[in-house]
């Protein structure tokens, strides 16, 4: 990957010029900002491929920023930074809209490997145009818009990722380590809390737009998009 903006925030400027000064030679374009309203209108002019987004910032929270943004129709990923390491944060970052988190004290082999691994799952494929239908929903690949029963619906990089893992294995439940497996593309500690919270967020924006919910839970085993099956 080439020329990768990274939008820094962080309102520590110490660890804001060193965290952009090492992504810098590690070969990133970086910006930097150091509060939630700033993040927010750089998010907008700037474009930035990935935000590096601190939790903990002087006007409104890192879940805030990231409300907002989606808000205003930008799905850019984000990569939160937190110096807390609790699971209920982690759920609740990932729950709003953000793709990953990392606390710190971090080092930037991971935050670079983290990156890449959010970036190789979220980013469109400029080739290969196609579309994915199964039943109600209809993905275009190309253009990484969402339309249930004709109307489109946002979704942030990582509800699509999940969404077009469901939807690809249409009456087949999938188990929440396959899920992470093939969404998140690295072990989550055993956090399986992460699949629930998503799943959860999916419907709230599927079930009021299809005629009845399509995701269904198995318990004990995982989760199944469920498809019209054809009758010959």
């Amino acid at each position: 990957m080439e020329n990768i903006k990274v939008l820094v925030v962080d309102d520590e400027p110490s660890i804001r010029d060193l965290l952009s000064r090492q992504l810098r030679f590690a070969g990133f374009s970086v910006a930097a900002v150091g509060n939630g309203n700033d993040a927010v209108l750089a998010a907008e002019k700037a474009a930035p491929d990935i935000i590096l987004l601190d939790v903990m910032l002087p006007d409104m929270n890192g879940f805030s920023v990231t409300k907002a943004i989606r808000a205003k129709g930008i799905n850019v990923p984000v990569l939160f930074l937190s110096a807390r390491d609790e699971e209920a944060d982690r759920v609740t970052g990932l729950t709003v809209g953000g793709d990953d988190y990392v606390t710190k004290p971090f080092g930037l082999d991971e935050v670079v490997a983290r990156i890449h691994a959010i970036l190789r799952r979220t980013k469109t494929k400029e080739t290969d145009s196609s579309v994915i239908e199964v039943g109600e929903i209809r993905i275009n690949e190309d253009a990484h818009d969402v339309f249930v029963n004709g109307q489109i619906v946002e979704f942030s990089p990582t509800e699509y990722k999940l969404l077009r893992f469901l939807i690809s294995n249409p009456n087949r439940v999938l188990s929440k380590e396959q899920i992470i497996d093939h969404v998140w593309n690295y072990d989550f500690n055993g956090e399986m809390g992460i699949v629930e919270s998503y799943v959860s967020y999916l419907r709230k924006k599927l079930d009021p737009v299809t005629t009845e919910p399509l995701i269904r839970t198995k318990r004990g085993v995982g989760y199944m998009y469920v498809a019209p099956i054809s009758k010959k």
